[in-house]
This record gives C-alpha cells, structure tokens and sequence, in this order.
C-alpha cells in the first residue's frame, strides 16, 4: 500500500463526475516515491515520501558524495 511515512497519506476513495454527471467509484492515490533520507542523527534510511514532503522541505534527502568523486577521475 503506498504511504507516506511523514505525513500519513494514503489512498482514499472517491466518485469520478463524467460531463453527464455519472458518478463512478475511483481511488486517488498519493504519489510516493522511494527515496533515501538522512535523518538527524546522521543515518540514512530508504523512505516511502510523497513528492508533496520532498517538495516543501519536510525531508533532507541524501546525495552520495562517490558519484562526483567518480566524475572528477
């Protein structure tokens, strides 16, 4: 099941309106994505976020200092 393990958001239920105003069962679904997160005491821990978390900041996310190093060999 996708959720978000800083806010808690998760899918919920839902009516599609179509333009003839037909009511039909839908789920909106939060757009998570597998990210690695450096928490505060330093460890880095792979995360359930929702882009709306690593859009405003909620989360630091964790950038390997061995792919630019690579790059300068």
């Amino acid at each position: 099941m996708a959720k978000c393990e800083v806010c808690g958001k998760e899918p919920r239920a839902g009516k599609t309106v179509s333009h003839s105003n037909r009511h039909t069962n839908r789920w909106f679904k939060p757009n998570v994505q597998k990210v690695r997160v450096q928490l505060e005491d330093g460890t880095i821990k792979r995360m359930g976020i929702c882009t709306d978390c690593l859009k405003s900041g909620k989360v630091k996310r964790y950038a390997s200092k061995s792919k630019s190093v690579s790059m300068e060999a």
